[in-house]
């Protein structure tokens, strides 16, 4: 029986993993900023612990996280889906509403990874799961600042894993594409308060295209949440896991277009080394 550490636990994919991994005899510790909106959405159950849990508030964040550890002696899953999206492109993109997306995107990860990771240390074992998006691995007009969080969150996960191996400690961060949550909702997805005219033909797009696919992504929830069981029980999990056929098709175009523009401007690219 493991325990499960999930962040943003109310909704989404993280309630669904929370279930899932229930489901499974493990225990979970499902954290929101109100708690009783995970006991709304998962119900009661001696297996799980709803968890008040800012992950903006450091302090907050280290108490819930040693609190789970002290009720359960361990953390084995740390799961890091807390976050939201912000659609706008990026000279609309204020500082105040780009210094929020990232301190719940990013130094929220941050700081909940950095009060588990004691306990993984102590442990010499566990799995940190980071959620990106297939936004973390190309970027998209309109999605940039959105974007940014997740390349950041991918550049953390692949640094962070190389540290831990020798600990016994596995990351996997996360790609998923288009699913059916409500991700495109006013509940998960900001906008730019500011709207600039001359980006009609390449962020009006995105924004009339996230209107157009409300509720008719390609992905299936229930599918990840279940996908995300294999990867926790996977002895040799990988660094990247990519999901939903979306994200395995923007992953490989975006590889080929690197490896031709490697090829057509190698010659400049190594032409800068000492003599």
């Amino acid at each position: 029986m493991r325990v499960w550490f999930i962040t943003g636990a109310s909704r989404g994919f993280g309630a669904l993993i929370a279930q899932e991994a229930l489901a499974g005899g493990d225990v979970v510790v499902a954290t929101a900023r109100d708690p009783s909106t995970v006991t709304k959405r998962l119900g009661t159950h001696e297996r799980l612990l709803p968890m008040r849990l800012d992950v903006t508030k450091e302090d907050e964040v280290r108490a819930a996280v040693d609190q789970a550890a002290k009720a359960f002696g361990r953390i084995d899953i740390l799961v890091n889906n807390a976050g939201y999206g912000l659609l706008g492109a990026i000279e609309e993109a204020s500082a105040a509403e780009t210094e929020r997306l990232f301190a719940t995107n990013v130094f929220g990860l941050l700081g909940v990874t950095r009060a588990v990771l004691p306990h993984m240390r102590r442990q010499r074992a566990g799995h940190i799961i980071n959620l990106s998006s297939v936004g973390g691995y190309t970027g998209y007009p309109g999605w940039g600042v959105y974007g940014a969080t997740k390349f950041a969150v991918e550049g953390i996960s692949e640094a962070l894993a190389a540290e831990v191996a020798p600990l016994g400690i596995k990351v996997t961060v996360v790609e998923p594409g288009f699913f059916r949550t409500d991700f495109l909702d006013d509940t998960s997805l900001s906008r730019t308060a500011q709207q600039i005219a001359d980006y009609g033909e390449t962020v009006g797009q995105t924004r009339a295209h996230a209107a157009d696919l409300n509720h008719g992504q390609r992905g299936d929830p229930a599918k990840l949440a279940k996908a995300f069981i294999t990867l926790a029980n996977a002895d040799s999990p990988p660094l990247r896991l990519p999901l939903g056929s979306d994200t395995v098709e923007r992953i490989e175009a975006k590889n080929a277009h690197v490896a031709a523009e490697l090829a057509a401007w190698r010659t400049l690219a190594t032409s800068t080394d000492h003599d």
